[in-house]
């Protein structure tokens, strides 16, 4: 069987422009992976839950009879970290629906107590 004497660059033409447009495509025009989606998809929603929750711990914060010591003892920290593990131990950055505190929310609640670090 003879082949046509444009078979050969016409096949490596297409598969070239392929790879152009897959390229093109995640370099210039946002494509990404489904497990790149998905990890975007997961930080937003874990964002939206925390900027939700955010409300419930400054109104932990104000009906907790321990508030004064509390946020002494958050003030009192020396970087951001340790207040926020302060903030993890005065409990109020707990999800109503868990039993351990989550880093996310008592980063966001110290935030916004707007407690500067001592």
């Amino acid at each position: 069987m003879d082949t046509p004497e444009w078979l050969k660059p016409g096949l490596i033409g297409a598969v070239a422009g392929g790879v152009i447009v897959a390229a093109g495509g995640f370099i210039w025009a946002g494509w990404m992976t489904e497990s790149n989606a998905n990890q975007m998809a997961r930080a937003l929603a874990n964002e939206s839950v925390v900027a939700a929750l955010v409300p419930i711990c400054i109104e932990r914060s104000e009906n907790d009879p321990e508030r004064i010591a509390k946020l002494t003892t958050i003030r009192q920290a020396t970087t951001t970290v340790r207040q926020r593990d302060a903030m993890l131990a005065a409990g109020w950055a707990t999800i109503p629906s868990d039993t351990i505190g989550s880093r996310n929310l008592a980063t966001a609640c110290v935030a916004a107590l707007d407690l500067p670090a001592a």
